[in-house]
């Protein structure tokens, strides 16, 4: 996977690959299926700990059009995600990206972590994408008290099944950075994923009620003219790469993961 040399918003072709990656499984190894979930992944290169995971779950009571709401509304956020540390948008570039700012605990006693992403989305037809991967923002460094992860790219695709009945994929690829062990990485992200879905699912099925008390037509995302952000030159943003972060290590918490693992 070639990283772009300059921040870029996603256009159409990107979209569409990404839409096509979600869809096709060949080389890629099923490693959980279970009620209705199923994980993914595929490792890029021998040796290096960053691969993907691809998690897909369907969804027999939600439509695909409340869940792409649940995803994308950052009040509602703190609601039904109980890792986020803090959430909120930077600014706007276009009528369907911004850039946005997001931290999360990360099980202990590993180092809480956060990242800066340009955001993207498109309805397509029955389908709806949204999108990110990171960037560099001068006004939000890396902090002392967090690991500055890095999404490489991370996305979410909903397909409609029918009125009340969707489809979610969740394809992403993160370097969650500090000098983890690959089985680390791959467990975490095998456990994580499924846990996520299942919480989006849960936060999906409670948004109508929670959002008709709670500013009930506001949907910048459906209707750009409501985003008050500050709109973002695109020549503020650069691409994050991990080299230039500080290298963290964090081997000394893996016996400790391993032991809680045998618990």
């Amino acid at each position: 996977l070639m990283l772009p040399m300059s921040v870029t918003i996603p256009d159409d072709a990107a979209f569409a690959k990404f839409k096509a990656e979600c869809l096709c499984d060949d080389g890629w190894s099923l490693t959980y299926n279970r009620g209705g979930i199923t994980v993914r992944t595929q490792v890029l290169e021998e040796g290096k700990s960053i691969h993907r995971v691809k998690c897909r779950m369907v969804c027999e009571d939600v439509p695909a059009e409340t869940m792409y709401d649940v995803l994308h509304d950052t009040e509602y956020r703190w609601r039904w995600d109980t890792n986020v540390i803090d959430t909120f948008d930077i600014g706007k570039l276009t009528v369907n990206a911004d850039v946005g700012y997001y931290s999360w605990k990360c099980p202990r006693p590993l180092r809480y972590r956060d990242v800066v992403t340009l955001r993207s989305w498109l309805p397509m037809g029955n389908d709806y994408i949204i999108m990110n991967y990171s960037v560099k923002h001068s006004k939000y460094p890396p902090r002392k008290d967090m690991v500055r992860a890095i999404s490489i790219q991370t996305g979410y695709m909903i397909q409609s099944q029918g009125p009340n009945r969707c489809t979610l994929v969740y394809l992403a690829q993160v370097d969650p950075r500090g000098s983890l062990p690959k089985w680390v990485v791959n467990k975490s992200s095998q456990l994580l994923a499924p846990r996520v879905l299942k919480k989006i699912h849960k936060a999906s099925l409670k948004y109508s009620d929670w959002k008709k008390k709670h500013n009930p037509c506001f949907k910048p995302w459906l209707f750009p003219e409501q985003n008050t952000l500050p709109s973002i030159p695109l020549s503020e943003l650069s691409i994050q790469r991990a080299e230039s972060l500080e290298k963290i290590d964090e081997s000394d918490v893996i016996e400790q993961l391993e032991k809680e693992d045998s618990d």
